[in-house]
């Protein structure tokens, strides 16, 4: 239970450190781009080999499919309506026009760029961080489940971390564009840090000694979440704004979480 303790820390300390960059820095925004493909590249590996494959080896291939299927589903409807909340309330203006997840505003967080108005006149900051949350708890206790039965998790570990550090940031840099303070921003972004190790600890604690069949569910949701999030968010975030070369940074990614999983 220590060891999923300090796991559970270390996957949701990126999140408190995320925020407090976005809080006070301006970074450039094609190197948020990449931060966000490196994070997409790091999560394939995860879904794949932490994720689907557990959970079709635990409770079969249809039960994994139609987990997967469930995740993705249920992210893709709850990323839709985020996306609407976080835009503006009145009517777009050409001034207005976005392209990509409103939800992930990298312009907030970039130097030299303006916030856009989803940023500062929606809810961006906030639906990112309903996102981060949205996502990360089954991933969590996916997380949690391979420590408890000691099957490793470094790979899971180190997807979860790279893509909770550019979220976070680019959330807290939302949320300061709309004029939160500091203090709010950091509180917010802990409690979400906080939830997410309770969900390591739930995943290592009553949920690793359960049926393997049962287990197999979340384990797939879990990937069906992240695949979901790959495609309506990172991926085409950091393409918009990284241009072709994020598919080296995406490499990098999976090549480092590939590497992590056979330890």
């Amino acid at each position: 239970m220590e060891m999923a303790l300090l796991f559970g820390v270390v996957a949701s300390s990126a999140l408190i450190a995320g925020a407090f960059v976005g809080v006070r820095f301006e970074l450039p925004k094609r190197f948020l781009a990449m931060l966000l493909s490196f994070a997409a590249g790091a999560l394939i590996t995860a879904l794949t080999f932490e994720l689907f494959e557990d959970a079709y080896e635990r409770g079969g291939i249809v039960r994994a499919a139609l987990g997967l299927l469930a995740g993705a589903l249920v992210f893709t409807i709850l990323s839709a309506l985020l996306d609407r909340w976080a835009q503006p309330t009145a009517d777009p203006t050409p001034a207005d026009e976005f392209q990509g997840s409103a939800k992930l505003d990298t312009d907030a967080a970039a130097a030299g760029k303006a916030p856009s108005p989803v940023s500062t006149r929606g809810a961006a900051g906030m639906a990112l961080l309903a996102a981060v949350t949205l996502d990360g708890v089954p991933e969590n206790v996916a997380l949690g489940v391979a420590l408890g039965e000691g099957t490793g998790g470094l790979a899971l570990l180190a997807a979860i971390f790279v893509s909770n550090l550019p979220e976070a940031l680019v959330g807290a840099a939302s949320m300061r564009s709309q004029g939160r303070t500091s203090g709010a921003i950091m509180g917010l972004w802990t409690i979400c840090a906080v939830l997410l190790v309770a969900a390591v600890v739930l995943g290592a604690g009553p949920l690793s000694g359960t049926d393997p069949a049962t287990i197999s569910l979340p384990l797939a949701f879990a990937a069906g979440a992240v695949i979901a999030s790959l495609a309506d968010t990172l991926m085409p975030e950091a393409f918009e704004h990284g241009g072709p070369a994020v598919a080296l940074s995406t490499a990098a990614g999976f090549v480092l979480s590939f590497v992590l999983s056979l330890a």
